[in-house]
């Protein structure tokens, strides 16, 4: 059976430190404390006197003052780490925690989870090669040494950077060494534990190393699990659920997330806020319990990026001038069918093809896998294709040697048909006006990744009326839009009254229309 010893770094709330270390511990398990020692004293000697009755808790043998972003991190969690290899010989994994962490599962859970997987968690890319950091210095986190705190002492850290970097002070990787990155919150077994402690004795050119690199929290342990540890023992993901806003900033959990929490693929959440009292006590008590009927859903961090995305309207950055002063051409003829049921747009679009000698491409927007001719590369992945629409577009003109051509959008596309209308070209809108059920709303929601195979019927409920609005919303705006030649069929409507639409539409004649408005079953799902 499992015994995790919990590594546990924190700076603040000696009362909450007490509190998570019972709980952890109220069921067998471990947990080793480094206590930031910028922290007053006196909290450090609440929290030894409030534990000091349990034999399950140890304390790093040393106390040091961490920043974000230093090597002093990386050392206070190896001074833990120490503390809890040598004081718990039957602890079978080592956990890292932070005084924002609580567990999302029973004790009994995570136990048989860890039984059933005899592998090391721990997020591990490699450095050069892996897109993991988004923004800010990559490399030369590593090829320069670092001695400043970017966060505290900004000007001696880039006059250091600078300086070396004119005098051309780099400096090689390890070479027996692939450096890793990955997130800090990992849990290793005690032989990888070990190994790692025995390197870090026996490799002082590796830590010589470390010391200097910036954020090294985020590729050192990761680093040397890789090293150590064979491939298919290492499972490159976190056990600990975390969300981080598109602004880079950690998504903090409150009273009314408890079912999200407890339906994510993990053992622990981070970060938990410190006024959600009841979720905190709740998630407290669920560690001690029996309980092993978790459904796992999964679909947080779709979720989060759709509800969080709802409210912002219009292009993100503004477009590159080349897009900007491009047009498709005066003489050309863009047909746009929007549909929120691409499969109703696709069997319309097959029709019109059928009956017309129009080229059509359906949803190149939206669809990563739509066929497309190769047009040089711009139309490689959706990103290339939205970014480069016009171009794209005039690009397919050619390729079709023809003056017009019918795509189709999605209707929440509402900032590509602004462009499109906005272009000396002429542009022609047909809206398909589909009905949904809560049964498609339902499949939409889980094919999209916003709700899981398994998600709770609660989940579901709370999810539906923000997913009709959102559907409700598109139609209203591309109403409000007030778009020139813009017609609509609808699924609820008599079949002849979709004929003129798209005799409109498609500028054809009347027998024309009416059989591609006859279309076998057009709005079946």
């Amino acid at each position: 059976m499992a015994n995790i010893a919990f590594i546990l770094l924190c700076h603040k709330n000696p009362e909450g430190v007490i509190q998570q270390a019972r709980q952890l511990t109220a069921v067998g398990d471990y947990i080793s404390i480094h206590f930031d020692a910028s922290a007053p004293k006196e909290a450090f000697n609440r929290i030894k006197s409030g534990l000091a009755d349990n034999p399950n808790v140890t304390f790093a043998r040393k106390r040091i003052k961490c920043g974000w972003g230093e090597w002093s991190l990386v050392q206070a969690t190896l001074y833990a780490l120490e503390a809890a290899e040598k004081a718990f010989p039957r602890a079978t994994h080592f956990y890292m925690v932070s005084g924002d962490c609580m567990a999302t599962k029973s004790a009994a859970y995570a136990h048989r989870f860890l039984d059933d997987n005899d592998v090391d968690f721990i997020e591990s890319f490699d450095f050069f090669e892996s897109d993991w950091i988004k923004t800010g210095i990559k490399e030369e986190r590593l090829i320069y040494r670092h001695y400043f705190n970017e966060r505290t002492q900004k000007w001696l850290f880039y006059q250091s950077f600078w300086m070396q970097r004119r005098l051309g002070l780099k400096r090689e990787v390890p070479a027996d060494i692939q450096v890793m990155i990955g997130s800090q919150w990992w849990c290793l077994r005690r032989r990888t534990v070990e190994w790692i402690l025995d390197f870090t004795r026996q490799r002082r050119d590796v830590m010589r190393f470390f010391a200097t690199t910036w954020i090294p929290d985020e590729t050192f342990f990761q680093t040397l699990v890789r090293h150590l540890i064979p491939e298919e023992e290492i499972r490159t993901r976190t056990l600990t659920f975390l969300m981080f806003s598109d602004y880079g900033m950690p998504v903090t959990f409150y009273n009314d997330h408890y079912d999200l929490l407890l339906s994510q693929d993990s053992l622990f959440a981070r970060k938990i806020s410190p006024e959600a009292r009841d979720l905190r006590q709740r998630l407290g008590q669920l560690y001690a319990s029996d309980r092993e009927d978790f459904q796992i859903s999964n679909e947080g961090n779709q979720l989060f990026k759709f509800l969080t995305g709802r409210g912002r309207i219009g292009r993100r950055f503004a477009p590159r001038f080349w897009e900007t002063e491009t047009s498709l051409g005066r003489d050309k003829e863009l047909l746009i069918v929007a549909c929120k049921k691409w499969h109703v747009a696709k069997r319309l679009l097959g029709s019109i093809k059928h009956h017309t000698n129009i080229p059509a491409i359906e949803y190149l927007f939206n669809e990563a896998d739509t066929w497309l001719p190769d047009l040089g590369g711009i139309q490689a992945s959706l990103g290339k294709r939205t970014r480069h629409r016009r171009a794209l577009m005039r690009m397919l003109f050619d390729y079709f040697d023809t003056d017009r051509l019918i795509i189709c959008l999605d209707t929440a596309s509402i900032d590509l048909m602004n462009d499109f209308y906005s272009d000396r070209a002429s542009t022609r809108l047909l809206e398909i006006e589909c009905e949904f059920s809560d049964e498609y709303l339902v499949g939409h929601a889980k094919r999209v990744g916003l709700a899981g195979a398994e998600s709770s019927q609660e989940t579901i409920d709370r999810l539906l009326p923000t997913i009709r609005y959102d559907v409700t919303y598109e139609r209203e705006r591309i109403r409000d839009a007030n778009y020139p030649n813009h017609w609509r069929i609808r699924e609820r409507a008599p079949t002849e009254q979709n004929v003129e639409p798209i005799a409109n539409f498609l500028t054809v004649g009347e027998e024309t229309a009416r059989g591609i408005a006859n279309t076998a079953h057009l709005f079946v799902d």
